[in-house]
C-alpha cells in the first residue's frame, strides 16, 4: 500500500523469522539509500516502531541544536570553553 502527497507513505507487512529477524523490503531499503552492513536506528513511540538511519537522526539533532542557537550568530564551543575555563581561572587565582 502506498500514496503519495506532501509525505511519502509506505506499509508493508512481514512476519518475523527465528531469532526475531525481519527482512526490510526493497523499496524502503531503496528510500533510505541503506546498503548491506550499514547500521539502523529503531525507536519506539507509542507503541509504533520507526525506522530510521543514523544520517537522519543526525539530521534531527542538528536540527534541534540549531533552534537553542539565537538567530544570526555562529557557536564556538572550543572558544567559549577556552574563555570560560580563562575567566574561572582568573577568579580562582590568589591576588
Amino acid at each position: 500500500m502506498s500514496f503519495n502527497d506532501e509525505m511519502e507513505f509506505l506499509m508493508y507487512e512481514m512476519k518475523v523469522s527465528e531469532g526475531g529477524r525481519v527482512v526490510i523490503p526493497a523499496p524502503i531499503r531503496r528510500s533510505l539509500e541503506l546498503n548491506e552492513g550499514d547500521t539502523v536506528v529503531w525507536d519506539m513511540q507509542n507503541g509504533e516502531v520507526h525506522l530510521s538511519t543514523r544520517k537522519k537522526q543526525l539530521e534531527k539533532a542538528r536540527a534541534l541544536f540549531q533552534q537553542c542557537i539565537p538567530a544570526g550568530s555562529q557557536p564556538n564551543l572550543v572558544q567559549d570553553f577556552l574563555n570560560e575555563r580563562r575567566s574561572e581561572t582568573e577568579r580562582d587565582e590568589p591576588a
